[in-house]
């Protein structure tokens, strides 16, 4: 009988991983059936654009699953999955991501909520950094939580998979799923999709059976922060960014300043909104425009601003009044251009597929790539692209009750922007000044920190040959027990 496998992919980011990617490809051709499980809304749209033979579309039930959050103990719920399993993970790695987390909630709530909950919570936090068995204790006691009736009873009737793998280790609503897998006795497995995920939330939602991640360093987040065997962490490198590798998505450089109305003799400088939930990116902003159009720099330049996904945020308020502003500096001031991240629809909102060779080629074409420490940090290494983290802040951040803000300089600690910072593969400006001179510089000698690059795209996504795709999905072969037809003999078993 052939094997079967869920795969829930409940974000743009998880749609990339599997479906842009060898991954899924690879387990069809090896005759693994695969059913994925995605938002209700975009069914339709995922089975037109990636249906084959092997691969099922199903719904997620996402509503229904944050109806069950929302209505059953609620704030225990809250505090278990949302809270303590984000912010507990052991003192051996570094917490500063976790640490800020504890503030925000601080910060976004009543005083009767701080003094109730936030208080007793904390000293549950130092054990729980302190103690494993009380980790693993938080694990059970988040299990205990599952939907009746079972949310996905019919599915799990109906496919019978070998085999469940998550784009979390259950830190979303995907904990329901992973869940009642295990009530039924089938395997697990996460997959960590995104670059800060071991360091920023921690404990797993549900029991988990497997993982497989981006590197050795990721590893050690996971085994040392928490919990997890060693014998069960696979390092595959990041499939997503097999693209990048092959440049798949890469659209030719005159067709691309076409597209955005750019002026092929002009030195392009992209700058990609990041970290808007904790401070405004429109000082960045203002200063790159300011020196592209006032021509102050060695070169004659122009910006590209990538917004940010949480600038459409259909709630109006300080995020779209950012954007607009930004909109605005386009309209008024030379040289200076946007584009926006393409929307996927539905809860998967503007973490797109649709949108990498935008992505891809931005940062190819791209004299120097300046963000806030974002994840496209890895991403431009992998194309040597010269990189700048910006830390302009506002003064007061956002400067709104009950709205939590982190200077930007701040982040700098934060585990992988330390690493970063620490592996010398790009320049950090805090002041219009500093961002002045680092421009100059890499607008120089474009060859600059290149090296550097170089090795911080290997130490963080391991894999520079495109083949991250096929290395992951053959662990999924493994954990089956299945033989790779890509390579004709049967793959490594997992101890």
């Amino acid at each position: 009988m052939p094997r079967r496998v869920f795969i829930s992919a409940d974000h743009g980011t998880a749609i990339i991983y599997f479906l842009q990617s060898d991954v899924v490809p690879t387990l069809l051709a090896n005759d693994v059936e695969v059913v994925l499980l995605t938002d209700d809304q975009l069914r339709d749209a995922i089975q037109a654009k990636f249906g084959r033979p092997g691969l099922a579309v199903e719904g997620l039930r996402l509503q229904r699953a944050a109806e069950y959050a929302a209505t059953f103990r609620p704030r225990l719920q809250w505090l278990l999955s949302s809270f303590l399993r984000r912010v507990g993970g052991s003192w051996k790695i570094n917490t500063e991501a976790m640490d800020s987390h504890i503030w925000e909630v601080w910060k976004e709530n009543s005083w009767k909520f701080r003094f109730g909950v936030w208080l007793p919570a904390v000293l549950a936090i130092l054990f729980l950094r302190t103690f494993p068995p009380l980790r693993r204790m938080l694990v059970e006691a988040q299990s205990r939580f599952q939907p009746r009736p079972a949310l996905y009873g019919d599915l799990f009737d109906r496919y019978r998979p070998d085999l469940v793998i998550a784009s979390t280790a259950g830190w979303r609503l995907d904990r329901y799923l992973l869940r009642e897998a295990t009530t039924r006795g089938v395997p697990t497995m996460a997959a960590i999709v995104g670059w800060d995920n071991p360091s920023s939330y921690a404990i797993r939602g549900a029991r988990l059976d497997y993982v497989t991640c981006w590197s050795d360093l990721q590893r050690d987040e996971l085994h040392l922060g928490s919990d997890w065997p060693r014998s069960r962490v696979h390092v595959g490198g990041i499939p997503s960014y097999d693209g990048y590798v092959r440049r798949t998505w890469l659209i030719p450089r005159a067709e691309y300043f076409s597209l955005h109305g750019l002026e092929p003799d002009r030195k392009l400088i992209a700058y990609a909104c990041s970290f808007v939930h904790f401070a405004p990116n429109l000082p960045n902003v203002e200063a790159l425009a300011a020196l592209v159009s006032s021509e102050e720099l060695t070169k004659p330049a122009q910006l590209l601003v990538r917004l940010h996904p949480s600038h459409f945020q259909t709630r109006p308020g300080i995020f779209e009044e950012e954007r607009r502003r930004i909109e605005a500096l386009a309209r008024q001031l030379p040289h200076v251009h946007v584009v926006q991240p393409v929307p996927l629809g539905g809860s998967l909102g503007y973490y797109s597929g649709e949108d990498m060779p935008e992505k891809a080629s931005m940062m190819a074409h791209a004299d120097v790539f300046v963000t806030v420490y974002s994840t496209m940090v890895v991403e431009t290494a992998i194309h040597d692209t010269p990189i700048i983290a910006a830390v302009l802040d506002t003064p007061g951040g956002w400067n709104q009750p009950r709205k939590y803000s982190l200077s930007l300089r701040s982040i700098g600690n934060w585990p992988t922007h330390q690493r970063f910072r620490e592996a010398g593969a790009g320049r950090v400006a805090g002041s219009p000044q500093e961002l002045k001179k680092v421009l100059n510089a890499y607008l120089q000698d474009r060859s600059l920190d290149s090296s550097e690059r170089r090795r911080f795209a290997e130490q963080e996504i391991t894999y520079m040959d495109g083949s991250a795709g096929r290395r992951t999905a053959e662990y999924v072969l493994s954990l089956l027990g299945a033989k790779s037809k890509s390579r004709g003999v049967a793959t490594q078993e997992v101890p």
